[in-house]
């Protein structure tokens, strides 16, 4: 699937502006949260394409410390959420499967991304170093949230940073991915992560086409 943005309107009365409209990924390992965090933010009902674990996932898929899921994304999840300040600006938010089988999609999930939301979960870090390599190696901005589960140990961004490897200006935060005020905090961190980063690309030189 690819995600290719609408034309833009032409400014509503009064002048203002037409809402952005913008592609993020919600990426991570298998149980996070990911399509807790879409149902969380999305102001529509989000396309959900979850299916139950059987016992065909027995040796497969990793269940430590998460033994009370019981259903798992086979596709993408899929919601929307609009901002009106401090700009009229349109997310749409692209959840993607955290299991290895089902890594194939996300090349065409992440086609188009202004950037990604990397959930983590601090009883199985190591999960995370998947969805961080693959990100980096896209040159697509990306903030790491570790989402706070009641039973997990809390440390803190910087001890996560240090695990996880990643440079000073990778935006590393906490949240609550059930509740929605902290996951529009994360999207909130990522959108300005990520434009700010657009913005400091050099601009290619006119050298180079002549």
């Amino acid at each position: 699937m690819v995600y290719e943005p609408c034309p833009e309107p032409p400014p509503a009365r009064g002048g203002h502006p037409p809402a952005a409209e913008l592609k993020i990924v919600i990426a991570g390992g298998f149980g996070v949260g990911k399509t807790t965090l879409v149902g969380a933010l999305s102001e529509i009902e989000p396309l959900l394409t979850e299916e139950l674990l059987t016992v065909a996932s027995e040796g497969t898929d990793d269940l430590e410390g998460i033994r009370n899921k019981t259903t798992t994304t086979v596709a993408m999840d899929f919601g929307r959420i609009t901002f009106t300040s401090p700009r009229p600006m349109v997310l749409f938010l692209f959840g993607t499967p955290g299991q290895q089988r089902f890594w194939f999609t996300w090349n065409d999930l992440s086609q188009g991304a202004i950037g990604a939301v990397i959930l983590a979960d601090t009883r199985r870090l190591e999960d995370s170093f998947t969805a961080v390599a693959y990100f980096e190696q896209r040159k697509t901005p990306f903030v790491v949230a570790v989402n706070e589960f009641d039973d997990a140990y809390q440390y803190s961004c910087d001890e996560v940073r240090q695990a996880l490897e990643l440079p000073e200006d990778v935006p590393v935060l906490t949240c609550d991915a059930r509740d929605r005020q902290s996951a529009k905090d994360v999207v909130i961190a990522l959108v300005s992560h990520s434009l700010a980063a657009i913005r400091s690309r050099p601009s290619p030189s006119l050298g180079a086409h002549a």
